[in-house]
């Protein structure tokens, strides 16, 4: 278990992170949290090629937790408009996370055996897909009424009719927050192969 603490604390520390920047806004389409969540791949991957998938889902489960207090916390302090995370939200966070990072472990076990870079890539970019669709989805999407009236309040302002991206067709607000967040997220899947390298040859390096 002790080789595990590594992993898990970096995986505690990018979600706590990730729970923190996602409430400062860069530009109108991200915000800083999109930038250190996909690390979470990375680190899901890394102890994946050096431990093997049921350590790595270990860690993935120490995240899991610790998202789960952040959003407790979170649905403590009150705003203008409700709770910083309402309940959908948590919900729609905590789904996503533990679907795709499950996902991200169960893909790269297949395919470890090819190429170096073939396993973190592909299930990265795979289950990172899959937490953007279902995070917006559950978490914003009008056609989801699960949650009742006061957390579709809370979330009312991601319903905005806007041009996508700016650019585009008009769409709910949510929509174009998604696809700027799916793209951060293939851009760190495609940088994360040099320290995900380097990680895992001198974490192999060391005598176990």
């Amino acid at each position: 278990m002790t080789r595990l603490l590594p992993g898990i604390f970096a995986m505690a520390a990018v979600v706590v992170a990730s729970n923190i920047l996602v409430q400062f806004l860069l530009g109108d389409w991200l915000t800083w949290g999109a930038f250190t969540y996909p690390i979470a791949f990375l680190v899901t991957d890394v102890m994946n090629r050096v431990y093997g998938p049921q350590a790595a889902r270990r860690v993935v489960f120490a995240g899991f937790l610790v998202g789960i207090v952040c959003s407790l916390i979170g649905s403590q302090i009150m705003l203008e408009y409700g709770p910083a995370v309402p309940l959908r939200i948590a919900v729609a966070s905590a789904i996503a996370f533990l679907t795709a990072q499950l996902l991200d472990v169960s893909i790269f076990d297949r395919l470890r055996a090819g190429v170096w870079w073939k396993a973190p890539l592909a299930s990265t970019l795979i289950g990172s897909t899959v937490d953007t669709a279902i995070f917006f989805s559950l978490a914003f999407s009008a056609s989801v009424t699960l949650f009742g009236a006061g957390n579709d309040a809370a979330i009312s302002w991601a319903w905005e009719g806007v041009p996508l991206l700016g650019l585009g067709a008009v769409q709910p607000l949510w929509v174009s927050l998604a696809i700027a967040d799916w793209a951060v997220k293939l851009a760190v899947a495609l940088l994360a192969l040099i320290p995900f390298r380097m990680i895992v040859a001198k974490v192999s390096q060391q005598p176990a």
